[in-house]
């Protein structure tokens, strides 16, 4: 989950930050969305679902990029805060996977909970071998 968190604040910073100038075409502003709502699909799986913020930037990640030079950067930063606050929503609450990624299998043990697993077995063996009256 950091990782996909610290994706999109880079992406985010690029749009909002300070030093950031404004994208200069329109390639570079479809660019900067795509990759804002690849973010926010990514953080919203990780998301309870209906959460006020993860229903804003999935409503703003689902219009289109309006036409125009100052319309579709007005756009970019709207999309870019709306990520921002899934991003702070996503720290304050951790909530971790919602579903389970791999199937829902069990955990791959460790190598040492393994050799503690077979070190029990083989005792348990030396035990009912010596228990085990001898004729």
């Amino acid at each position: 989950m950091r990782d996909h968190v610290m994706a999109a604040s880079e992406t985010v910073t690029l749009v909002l930050g300070e030093d950031s100038p404004l994208p200069e075409g329109a390639a570079h502003v479809e660019d900067l969305v795509w990759r804002l709502r690849g973010h926010v699909a990514q953080l919203g799986a990780r998301t309870a679902p209906g959460h006020p913020t993860l229903l804003r930037a999935q409503q703003l990640g689902s219009d289109s990029i309006p036409e125009g030079y100052m319309p579709s950067r007005v756009y970019l930063v709207r999309l870019a805060e709306a990520t921002q606050e899934l991003m702070a929503h996503m720290e304050r609450a951790d909530p971790g996977p919602i579903s389970s990624v791999d199937g829902g299998r069990w955990p791959r043990p460790t190598v040492n909970a393994l050799r503690v697993a077979i070190f029990a077995l083989a005792l348990t063996c030396v035990i009912v071998a010596a228990s085990v009256p001898r004729t």
